[in-house]
């Protein structure tokens, strides 16, 4: 056993470029430092083999004991069971109780099943140990004999294994992201799976799994984790991002997993109208409507719904795997971010430091309710605007906290908003009213009035649609306007000008207020009333203009001019003063 922890020299808090966090460092002859490990010196070697003068860290709850997994990891391993012991159940009660021959050998085979998986899981679990300790620069650990206590860095080490020994080690200065995944299983048990890796471990080989820990110990080990990434060694890591082919469970959060299903079939329908082919006209489209019009439509559209979401899943899975193939984001020099992906068709976009004017957080609405998001970069030149949508993307839809760390690595500094709530400044409650009129009168409306037209001229049947579907959009159209008006903020961080707005697409932008050029003020005769303004920031990036809308009109000059001085002072009237034009003599 080591030699408990010795008090580290005390530092300073830095905040990580490119992370989603803050972390602290250590500077010799700085107050207000935390613990270190033993041993540790003045300064150590960081990821390139030189010296840095940032001293490990090490807290009080760090420890060089091996732990073990949680006992419960045995049980998550025998979830396949409960198929086939429902159905077993399923059985039984179908049969009032009696059990045949075939259901006892099912019984028995589940019996012999589950004696081998606990076996094997028992193999797996008890020689499975883990600890965060001091490693030497040879790679020994601190407290081993003959070990090079010059100069250690904390690691997390894993080892495994029972006739084959396996120790795995990963810096905690080169940790980028832990995640936590709890399955339905897991969450029942109150276990959870934590895996820890560096910015390149995308294909998983340079990653480390622990399965399963308690949900305590998981949170406790992970904040334990993230606290000592090294600020110097994130900052001069070249490496942004790289493809992880866990993020494909948000391919079908997209837009294709519907929309691509039509835009496929009005494309064939094209294809098949230009050389002179009625779609409508072939045999087997014409036996296919006749069939589904006079089978029980309960069921055949419900199954008609399925298989378009079944399609555009298909489809949205192989777009996202031909689009972000060897996906990577890096920086190639100081002043120059490069992205590669593509798998039939590669690309490889540059934007240089100097045009990189900001980034843009997108959060669709399915992709926003699975924890998802993506990242877009604000730079110049990058084409007109459609050109400018197809290179602008710096991450496909990912895990919100990956979207978070990626737009920190982008801006070289911690987006806002990614270590604590952004301070935005809401906006009035007229824009909630506003928002809730809108969708009441192109939703509930014109769709209410028309079938109840369609019903008073035909069939009572389209009467009871009508109020039924005035009742579910009203309800719905209610809780968009109410998440619509939630997402509106606005205000400034450091540099940057921070926007959000939207529910269809949550968007949060972090514009660097140097780059406005100009604002605009857009008004109607319905938001004059109710004293609101739209506000655009004109910049030579990006869509070249993006919009905060419904503002107090009021507070929206004060706000525009704070964010980018020197616009708007020569048009302003302050409080006190009375507008004088200049004077002009006759001749």
């Amino acid at each position: 056993m080591s030699a408990p922890l010795e008090p580290e020299v005390p530092g300073a808090a830095h905040d990580v470029p490119g992370s989603d966090r803050t972390v602290r460092g250590t500077h010799p002859g700085t107050p207000g430092a935390r613990p270190a490990a033993p041993g540790i010196p003045g300064a150590r070697p960081d990821a390139s083999g030189i010296a840095d003068t940032h001293p490990a860290p090490a807290a009080a709850s760090a420890t060089t004991q091996w732990r073990r997994l949680d006992p419960r990891t045995l049980l998550v391993h025998c979830g396949w069971m409960a198929a086939p012991l429902g159905s077993l159940a399923l059985t039984a009660l179908a049969t009032g109780g009696r059990i045949t021959t075939g259901a006892w050998f099912t019984l028995a085979a589940i019996a012999a099943s589950f004696a081998v998986v606990t076996t094997i899981g028992l193999i797996r679990w008890a020689p499975t140990e883990f600890r965060v300790a001091p490693r030497s620069a040879d790679g020994t650990a601190a407290d081993a004999p003959g070990g090079d206590r010059g100069r250690p860095t904390l690691t997390l080490d894993v080892r495994s294994g029972l006739l084959t020994r396996r120790l795995r080690s990963v810096p905690l200065h080169r940790i980028r992201t832990v995640d936590l995944t709890a399955s339905p299983l897991h969450r029942l048990l109150g276990v959870t799976v934590l895996r820890a890796g560096t910015a390149g471990s995308g294909d998983g080989h340079s990653e480390l799994s622990l399965e399963a820990l308690a949900v305590p110990e998981a949170e406790r080990l992970r904040a334990e984790l993230l606290a000592y990434a090294d600020a110097e060694a994130v900052a001069s890591d070249p490496v942004v991002a790289r493809i992880s082919w866990r993020w494909l469970r948000y391919a079908p959060l997209t837009f294709w997993v519907v929309g691509g299903v039509f835009v496929v079939a009005g494309s064939v329908y094209r294809v098949l109208d230009g050389i002179g082919i009625e779609a409508w006209k072939l045999g087997f489209v014409q036996r296919a409507f006749t069939e589904f019009g006079a089978s029980a439509l309960w069921l055949t559209v419900p199954a008609a719904l399925l298989a378009v979401l079944a399609l555009g899943s298909v489809g949205a899975l192989a777009l996202y795997v031909e689009n972000w193939w060897h996906y990577c984001l890096e920086w190639t020099d100081a002043r120059t971010l490069v992205v590669r992906r593509g798998l039939f068709t590669t690309r490889s976009v540059t934007i240089e430091r100097a045009r990189l004017r900001g980034v843009l957080l997108r959060e669709p609405l399915l992709l926003r309710a699975g924890g998802g998001a993506l990242v877009r970069a604000v730079a110049g030149g990058l084409g007109n605007r459609e050109e400018n949508r197809k290179r602008s993307g710096l991450l496909p839809p990912a895990p919100r906290t990956e979207a978070l760390r990626v737009a920190g690595g982008a801006l070289r500094s911690p987006f806002p908003g990614s270590t604590s709530p952004a301070a935005l400044a809401p906006h009035p409650r007229v824009a909630l009213r506003r928002r809730r009129v809108r969708g009441l009168l192109w939703a509930v409306l014109p769709g209410t009035a028309v079938l109840a037209g369609l019903g008073a001229a035909f069939t009572p049947v389209l009467l009871h649609c009508a109020w039924i579907y005035a009742v579910v959009t009203t309800a719905v159209v209610l809780w968009l306007a109410r998440d619509a008006y939630r997402n509106l903020g606005h205000g400034v961080d450091g540099p940057y000008l921070v926007a959000r707005s939207g529910t269809f697409s949550r968007d949060t932008l972090a514009l660097q207020r140097e780059a406005i050029a100009a604002w605009t003020f857009s008004t109607s005769p319905f938001s004059r009333r109710a004293g609101l303004v739209t506000l655009t920031a004109a910049v030579a990036a990006g869509e070249d203009g993006y919009r905060i809308p419904d503002l107090a009109a009021a507070e929206a000059p004060g706000f525009a001019a704070a964010a980018a001085p020197g616009i708007l002072e020569e048009f302003l009237l302050h409080p006190g003063t009375s507008a004088r034009l200049p004077e002009q003599r006759l001749p």
